[in-house]
């Protein structure tokens, strides 16, 4: 009988401590939904009063979209919505092709900020650079706009022409740029050999980015007359803006024999998703020197991380971006897409470069040209070096045969265009040199 009533009298107490712990949870989700129609039924009285009380009338549906693009853009600066004609133009320039300035640009402090012009565009050729601020669109301020909302300023028809007002940190006052539009052509990737070094320019991460990279290296090989004539490989993505994560998967995997490429983790533990590379090597091999700057961002990151981590590649030059953040476009209805951030992405070391970058290896700034200086002055300079050979009766070098004197000659040649190359990119040209003084110290195969 005891037993049962101390039973009786805990399960009494066990009902009173445990009824709230039920109930707290319940109570609280029925608050916040409560806040949240709340909230709704606000929108909905804002909403009316504007269609009824507005100076002017007012476009329904672009009210609407402008409170859904509103609320995605308040969550980060890469989450937007899309309206129809903008989800076809970014499908569009997935494929390589697309009209306007040819920048890839971002919001900081209520300006429009360049993250990079792409190569062989208007903007690139008008002289716009990484870092640049855009203030003024024809003379019109950007502040409080919205991004889509600036950016939509700049768009136009091919062949006009617009002002953009342009505040740099090498500047000590703002200044006017004019751009022709034109449309815009992408080539993800170009390829050439200097000396015995194969560079891989890769400018964008689209469809194209993948195929142009391999084909690309199979042709400077075969004209190299086959990879024992290669020293190394250069893959240059300075000021490349990013794209598409699976391109970026596979370029990375193109160098890698194994392990992971990249991570991502999302708001559930199931969401995260991991990608690890096969076997196979496009560069056989050979050393690599991965070039990177403050315009390489996103997909750019994932492979410089990638490479880096697994010491397949040397990183040199300027820290990148710092876009670590993945984004998922989701159609909506009325043809229309909404770009949301729905993941972090992690390096194989499981670093996230999200605000940080990628930090080069070795790093190397590109020097800005003396604008006083010139080609006649620096070859003055070169000349004015006498040297034995330029004695009057010098001997002649005995040991010399008339093919070694052609070698020396061929030698010659490829240091003054090293030379000439350290003045137009020196970027590029530490990266050459590089692969030229890991190959000197290579073992004889």
């Amino acid at each position: 009988m005891k037993k049962f009533l101390i039973a009786a009298m805990l399960g009494g107490l066990l009902g009173v401590v445990v009824a709230p712990q039920l109930a707290g949870p319940l109570l609280a989700k029925e608050t916040d939904q409560a806040e949240t129609y709340k909230q709704l039924e606000l929108f909905g009285d804002i909403f009316d009063r504007i269609r009824a009380e507005y100076v002017e009338e007012v476009d329904d549906k672009k009210l609407i979209e402008a409170a859904i693009n509103g609320m995605l853009t308040s969550l980060d600066p890469h989450s937007s919505y899309l309206s129809p004609d903008d989800a076809s133009d970014m499908r569009i320039q997935t494929r390589g092709a697309f009209g306007g300035l040819g920048i890839e640009v971002t919001q900081e402090d209520g300006f429009v900020k360049v993250i990079t012009p792409i190569d062989d565009t208007p903007a690139a050729e008008a002289g716009v650079e990484p870092g640049d601020f855009i203030t003024h669109v024809d003379g019109e301020s950007l502040l409080g706009l919205t991004l889509d909302e600036a950016v939509q300023l700049m768009r136009g028809p091919v062949g006009s022409e617009i002002v953009i007002t342009v505040v740099r940190e090498s500047e000590s006052e703002p200044f006017d740029i004019k751009i022709i539009r034109d449309t815009i052509k992408l080539t993800a990737v170009r390829d050439k050999t200097i000396g015995q070094s194969i560079v891989m320019r890769v400018s964008t991460f689209n469809d194209q980015t993948y195929p142009n990279l391999e084909d690309g290296i199979a042709k400077q090989i075969e004209a190299a007359g086959g990879i024992e004539n290669i020293n190394g490989f250069v893959i240059d993505l300075r000021n490349n803006p990013g794209g598409l994560l699976n391109q970026a998967i596979k370029v990375s995997d193109a160098f890698l024999e194994k392990g992971e490429i990249v991570s991502t983790r999302g708001r559930a533990p199931e969401d995260g998703d991991r990608w690890n590379a096969r076997a196979g090597d496009l560069a056989q091999g050979k050393p690599i020197v991965v070039l990177i700057n403050g315009g390489s961002a996103s997909a750019s990151e994932i492979v410089a991380g990638a490479l880096q981590d697994h010491r397949r590649a040397i990183v040199v030059g300027t820290k990148s971006f710092g876009k670590g953040s993945v984004q998922t476009i989701m159609p909506v209805a009325g043809d229309g897409a909404m770009r949301l951030t729905t993941a972090r992405y992690y390096t194989p070391s499981g670093r996230s470069i999200q605000a940080l970058g990628v930090s080069p290896d070795i790093i190397v700034q590109q020097p800005r040209k003396d604008p006083n200086s010139t080609e006649d002055e620096a070859a003055e300079d070169e000349g004015s070096t006498r040297t034995e050979a330029d004695l009057r009766g010098s001997l002649d070098n005995d040991s010399l045969s008339d093919a070694d004197r052609d070698q020396i000659e061929q030698e010659r040649a490829r240091a003054e265009e090293a030379a000439k190359l350290r003045d137009e990119d020196f970027q590029l040209s530490y990266a050459i040199d590089l692969l030229k003084g890991l190959s000197a110290i290579q073992p004889a195969q």
